[in-house]
């Protein structure tokens, strides 16, 4: 059993900008696994960080612990124009997870954001919350552990799922819907599918594409995620989720890729590419006992150590094969010892 001091010293991990960014990390999602009003009050505390890509991943825990105490920080983030559209979308999103109908009118209101991720996601949320009200029930348990955004349409044929994924002219809640039954269906059709909608006209669709990929897993969608986090143009968003998903598929391709982005000048672009390549090197040489490898600077490699202690106090269950870096914990549940 966990004590509230030890949460509150994990907490402490999490608030300390001085800590490298995959210890606080690791403290984050621990205590996301152990929930309950401290873990939630500590996560709060954080969103006055200076990293968008920690705050983006603040309110994703919260919405994936759907814990009711979390709705007043994340409605104070959702109306907070100084904090980053990526940082507001998500906690838009996590309302929609935690499935509070009393948050309506308010997402209603931000579904007219100028800010256009932030007005999709509420969007998004309104319909979420509506279907839940018209279904009565949550949709059925995701084979990936995760609260969607949108339930999964019924539909099974690869091909017609692909078309509805694709089409501009339907809702955005629709397109969803497609997506994340493709996701659930898995095998390379549906993988390379949704690397099609990398080419949406929706940052915030193609950064869920992103997302997606990532939780699958599956190379085939290589060339294309690795496209994406290559094109300046493409928004930096989109290029986060891609470098993540990278990540997870951890092929020696992806971690070049990753290495050559890590000082990328976006911050959150570097701060991912350098997450997930910490992570990746923890789950699988790290454990191993082989020595970090020499592109590390030595900053880096202090964040690497200072995750690796995280981690021996936190311990993850690992998946069968070959470990999955930074997914392997964004989207597998874990807890402390």
């Amino acid at each position: 059993m966990v004590t509230e001091e030890q949460v509150s010293a994990i907490g402490r991990t999490l608030l300390d900008a001085a800590q490298p960014l995959p210890a606080r990390f690791r403290a984050l999602f621990t205590l996301r696994n152990l929930g309950g009003p401290a873990a939630v009050a500590c996560i709060g505390r954080a969103f006055g960080d200076g990293s968008a890509l920690l705050k983006h991943e603040l309110a994703y825990c919260l919405g994936q612990m759907r814990d009711e105490a979390a709705i007043p920080v994340l409605l104070s983030v959702l109306r907070d124009t100084r904090q980053e559209p990526m940082v507001r979308h998500e906690a838009g999103e996590a309302l929609g997870a935690i499935g509070n109908p009393e948050v309506l009118d308010v997402l209603k209101q931000y579904s007219e954001d100028p800010v256009v991720e932030v007005a999709e996601t509420c969007q998004l949320a309104v319909k979420r919350l509506e279907w839940l009200r018209e279904h009565g029930e949550e949709p059925g348990a995701s084979p990936y552990q995760s609260v969607d955004p949108a339930p999964p349409a019924e539909e099974t044929d690869v091909a017609k799922l692909r078309e509805a994924l694709l089409d501009e002219g339907r809702p955005l809640f629709d397109r969803y819907r497609a997506m994340f039954a493709l996701r659930n269906l898995g095998g390379q059709d549906a993988v390379l599918a949704l690397a099609d909608g990398l080419q949406a006209g929706s940052a915030l669709f193609r950064h869920e594409i992103g997302y997606v990929l990532g939780q699958m897993q599956d190379e085939a969608c290589v060339p294309q995620l690795t496209a994406a986090l290559r094109s300046r143009a493409e928004s930096p968003m989109v290029r986060h989720e891609c470098a993540e998903a990278l990540g997870a598929i951890a092929r020696p391709s992806c971690l070049e890729t990753l290495r050559a982005f890590a000082q990328d000048e976006e911050r959150v672009v570097r701060e991912s590419c350098e997450v997930a390549l910490d992570m990746e090197w923890h789950c699988s040489e790290g454990l191993r006992g082989e020595a970090e490898p020499a592109w590390t600077s030595p900053v880096f490699k202090q964040s690497r150590r200072a995750a690796a202690a995280a981690c021996c106090q936190h311990p993850a269950p690992k998946s069968p094969g070959c470990a999955r870096g930074w997914e392997e914990i964004k989207h597998r549940p874990w807890a402390p010892a």
